[in-house]
C-alpha cells in the first residue's frame, strides 16, 4: 500500500485499494486527498500539503479535514481548511462525480502506483481549481501568515 502511494512520505490511514469500487472512501478519498492538496499547492497556498478525511459509517461529509501545510503555508491553515470545505465536494458521491471514478480506470494503477502520474485517466492528478483557491492569497482581509509572523 505504501509503496503504490506515497512511500514513506505520507501518512496513511491502512486502508487498502485494491479489489474497492470508488463507492469505498478507501479509494477515493484518497485520491480526493490528492486532488485536493494538489490544488492547494498549485494555487501557490502553501509549497507542501497534506490533506488527511476521516470518514463515519452512514455519514456523507467527512467527519474531519485536516489540513498540514508544514509551515509553508502562506495564509492560515484555518483559511485553507475552510476554501476546503467551500470549494471541494467530498461526500463519496460528489468524490466520484467530480472525479469521474466510474470508469473502468483501474487496471492502469496496479503498476506504477496511483499517484503522481499525469495521465488523462487520473483526474485527481488535475489542479483545475487552483485558479479559484489562489483568490484566497489576494484577499484583503486575510492577514499573511509572514504578517502574523511579524507581529509575533
Amino acid at each position: 500500500m505504501i509503496v503504490d502511494t506515497y512511500g514513506g512520505i505520507g501518512r496513511h490511514g491502512g486502508g487498502a485499494f485494491s479489489g474497492k469500487d470508488p463507492s469505498k472512501v478507501d479509494r477515493s478519498a484518497a485520491y480526493a486527498a490528492r486532488y485536493v492538496a494538489k490544488n492547494i499547492v498549485a494555487a501557490g497556498l502553501a509549497s507542501k500539503c497534506e490533506v488527511q478525511l476521516s470518514y463515519a459509517i452512514g455519514v456523507s461529509e467527512p467527519t474531519s479535514i485536516n489540513v498540514d501545510c508544514f509551515d509553508t503555508n502562506k495564509i492560515p491553515e484555518e483559511k485553507i481548511s475552510q476554501l476546503v470545505y467551500d470549494n471541494f465536494e467530498l461526500t463519496p458521491r460528489g468524490i466520484i462525480e467530480s472525479l469521474n471514478l466510474k470508469r473502468p480506470i483501474y487496471r492502469k494503477t496496479a503498476s506504477y502506483g496511483h499517484f503522481g502520474r499525469e495521465e488523462s485517466d487520473f483526474t485527481w492528478e488535475r489542479v483545475d481549481k487552483a485558479e479559484v483557491l489562489k483568490k484566497a492569497l489576494d484577499d484583503p482581509i486575510d492577514k499573511s501568515v509572514e504578517d502574523e509572523k511579524e507581529n509575533l
